[in-house]
């Protein structure tokens, strides 16, 4: 059975940085993705990362704040995310799809995580 866990969520300050991980058991994907869901708003993209892990694409309101990664040996996928402001607030789930390339769109995805909360304090 295939599960993915998300860790790593919690309450911060603005400005302040915050690392998520995801866990996955039950096999291995070829493409890892973030999206977020704040209340009262659809769950939107924030950023991906491809099979061969140089491979990545951001959302335009995390880039050059976030960085996606991918652990093979482990595993897993992280987002570092730094300078975090308020409007970042917001359920983070993670998801997996057995294509290869980067997705940005939630149908690519093939598993999902039951999401951790991120919010950030003005």
């Amino acid at each position: 059975q295939v599960q993915l866990r998300e860790s790593g969520g919690g309450v911060v300050q603005s400005g302040d940085s915050l690392r998520l991980s995801c866990a996955a058991s039950g096999r291995t994907f070829g493409t890892w993705g973030w999206f977020r869901q704040a209340p009262g708003k659809e769950r939107e993209f924030v950023a991906t990362v491809g099979w061969s892990g140089a491979s990545k694409e951001y959302a335009d309101s995390v880039k050059g704040r976030f960085t996606i990664g991918r652990d093979y040996a482990e595993n897993t996928s992280y987002l570092q995310m730094s300078s975090l402001k308020p409007e970042d607030t917001a359920v983070y789930y993670c998801a997996a799809s057995r294509r290869t390339s980067t997705q940005v769109e939630r149908e690519a995805y093939d598993y999902w995580g039951q999401g951790t909360q991120v919010t950030v304090a003005s």
